[in-house]
């Protein structure tokens, strides 16, 4: 079938130009006749090989050994990838089929994805927090043929579901730690290695010069909140297309001038850690460099302070991490330097609102004072561009480092659009929107509502060829002229600027059949009772809405879980309000009434800007302990898992509509229990 138009029962032959759901199928790509729309497109191997003859003495890849810093350079980058791919040939993997990778970032995992590439199989993430029948499913829809693992513990995952369960396998490589045991089949990183470092070129050429742009390498798993994970279709050309005009418009320096600097430490499961630490910097020659396994526990600020990255993207809960660390720090210091970091921030908000072009005097010693010592205790002193995205961001902590002088771009996309779609940049910026589309792309807002709310839809050649094997999948998320659906809502200001105002499947419709956006009230709770770490609205098919609070806590810094006490910032909330409390079980269930008055006092405001009655919280409790990534109730990006919070959660959501509502009035503070 290869080289064929594929044809799906029930999709109109319009569309099936524009998509596949066939692990060989070929797509047309959405070229467009000037501009960035008529780039030529390339394979993986093109741009990996120009970058190589225009920057390969440039280092490519950074890793610590001990407290040592290691580098590869571009030529022996893209030499190792080519040995890897002859490993993995030798090994027997067959054209279109999975190489998955079970593991954190590392030289190894950015190999293993490049080698699967250039051999003629589709790189494939596999999440660490996935369970061993999470792994199964991925490694058998996508017929891996071999499997590379991180240490002991992911291996143990495969060798439990790996028996008469996958039998496309053909090979295990361990790339970190000494193997416990020694089996068939199973390899180190350097066993693997030189498996490939003596096979002559010619296979491995043939298959390269075979590649078309339009024919998929790459497979995204979507998390699978709702049903299996689906496995996103991704050619070469959508991600090096994409590469190149998000670099273009984020104005990415091309090493021969400034090499950019990136930091890498988001799951490579996802795309957008994809894009942003294998393909953008390929596309301008810059360095990645790998942090620690523990990043997301708290070795990251050392890591950022070591390499001073030139561009760094957040997703908002690491954000969020680094404002309550610098409040908790700020509460410390001197009542002198208290009242200088709060004069500053005052200037550093307006100022970056107001866009001046001029900066003031006072905005000038501000950045000397304070703005840049800031940046240098975070290691984003050379930052120029600070991103967030893969979750929606609250206002508070946007103000919070515009304050500062570091505004935060917002980027949105999706693993469908090949990671962004619209970006924020320094002359193109308004606070909660994420920006205006990258060039050669178009947006459409799908039947709009009154106020111009309507789902947003995706054009561009970044657009995903379709869900491997899942054809009624994908006539849901491409209509029949070819636009992604993206089950987004959103609207468009006059100035062309994209704001995200909910998500379809995430719309509350109560009882009364009004529909509610969620994450509008969620964020006006977070910042209006700063004690709440996570807050999560109830109400769909409800008679009125509740809400489940956790409060902000401590992390276990080798599990990630929340701990029981409080952060230093809730500590000094408590203490302000009258209240003794040290830990979340001294407050959750409503131990500590002055913590609950306060809370509902937030509330009560919140619902004051209610735009009816039925957008107010009438019911809601505080939860024993905070949501986390370990405890299941967040995504691998953090993003909040809706469904799995239901479920882990019913008593508690189901005690709220078991009797008559008691209204909350001021000789009445307290929700009924």
């Amino acid at each position: 079938m290869n080289g064929t138009k594929v044809c799906v029962s029930k999709c109109p032959d319009r569309a099936t130009e524009f998509w596949t759901t066939h692990r060989n199928g070929e797509v047309k790509l959405r070229m467009g006749e000037s501009g960035p729309e008529a780039k030529p497109p390339l394979t993986v191997n093109q741009m990996f090989t120009s970058a190589v003859e225009r920057f390969g003495n440039y280092n490519a890849l950074g890793w610590k050994e001990g407290e040592q810093w290691k580098t590869m350079t571009y030529k022996d980058y893209y030499k190792t990838c080519r040995t890897a791919a002859k490993g993995f040939l030798k090994l027997g993997l067959k054209q279109y089929h999975g190489v998955g990778i079970l593991g954190f970032n590392s030289v190894e995992w950015f190999i293993a994805d490049i080698g699967a590439i250039l051999a003629g199989g589709f790189a494939v993430g596999i999440y660490t927090t996935n369970s061993p029948e999470a792994c199964q499913y991925v490694a058998e829809n996508c017929q891996a043929n071999i499997l590379v693992v991180e240490n002991h513990k992911q291996l143990q995952k495969i060798l439990q579901v790996m028996r008469d369960r996958l039998p496309h396998l053909k090979a295990i490589i361990q790339y970190k730690d000494e193997l416990k045991e020694k089996k068939p089949n199973l390899y180190t990183w350097a066993e693997f290695m030189e498996l490939g470092r003596d096979e002559p070129d010619a296979q491995l050429d043939d298959i390269i010069s075979s590649q078309k742009p339009n024919q998929c390498c790459t497979l995204i798993y979507t998390s699978g909140t709702t049903g299996h994970p689906k496995g996103v279709m991704l050619s070469h050309d959508n991600l090096t297309w994409t590469a190149f005009v998000t670099g273009e418009d984020v104005s990415m320096t091309d090493a021969d001038k400034l090499q950019e600097v990136i930091v890498s430490y988001l799951p490579l499961s996802h795309i957008a850690a994809q894009m942003i630490d294998i393909w953008l910097p390929m596309k301008a020659g810059g360095v990645t460099y790998f942090a620690e396994p523990d990043a997301l526990k708290g070795s990251l600020a050392n890591t950022l302070r070591e390499i001073r990255p030139t561009a760094f993207m957040g997703v908002p809960r690491v954000w969020e991490k680094m404002q309550e660390k610098m409040k908790s720090i700020g509460a410390k210091s001197s009542t002198v330097r208290r009242k200088v970091a709060s004069w500053a921030k005052d200037v550093g908000l307006q100022t970056n609102l107001n866009k001046m072009e001029l900066k003031p005097l006072n905005f000038r010693l501000a950045k000397c004072l304070v703005f840049r010592k800031v940046r240098k205790a975070l290691g984003l002193d050379r930052c120029t561009r600070c991103y967030t995205g893969a979750a929606p961001i609250t206002k508070d902590t946007l103000e919070f480092f515009l304050s500062l002088d570091i505004p935060l771009f917002e980027l949105y996309g999706m693993s469908e659009s090949s990671g962004p779609h619209t970006i924020s940049l320094p002359d193109a910026f308004r606070l909660i929107s994420c920006g205006k589309v990258i060039p050669g792309c178009k947006t459409k807002i799908f039947n709009p509502d009154a106020d111009g709310n309507g789902e947003i839809c995706f054009w561009g050649r970044h657009v995903f060829m379709g869900y491997l094997n899942m054809p009624d999948k994908t006539e849901e998320a491409l209509d029949a002229d070819g636009w992604l659906h993206s089950g987004d809502l959103g609207k468009h200001d006059q100035d062309d600027f994209l704001f995200i105002t909910g998500r379809i499947k995430e719309l509350i419709i109560t009882a009364g059949g009004e529909n509610i956006p969620p994450v509008p009230i969620e964020d006006a709770v977070k910042e209006a009772v700063p004690l709440v770490s996570n807050a999560m609205l109830i109400g769909d098919k409800r008679k009125f809405l509740s809400m489940l609070l956790t409060i902000k806590c401590e992390v276990n810094n080798e599990t990630g879980a929340p701990e029981d006490e409080l952060t230093t910032e809730a500590l000094d909330l408590c203490r302000n309000l009258g209240s003794n409390a040290t830990r979340v079980s001294e407050i959750a269930g409503g131990r500590d009434r002055v913590v609950y008055a306060a809370i509902q006092d937030g509330i009560n405001r919140v619902n004051e800007k209610a735009t009816s009655n039925a957008q107010r919280i009438q019911k809601w409790t505080i939860l024993e302990k905070d949501f986390s990534i370990p405890g299941g109730e967040l995504g691998p990006t953090m993003k909040l898992k809706r469904p799995e919070v239901m479920k882990m959660y019913k008593d508690q959501i189901e005690n709220f509509y078991k009797e008559v509502l008691t209204p909350t009035t001021p000789d009445n503070p307290l929700p009924s229990k």
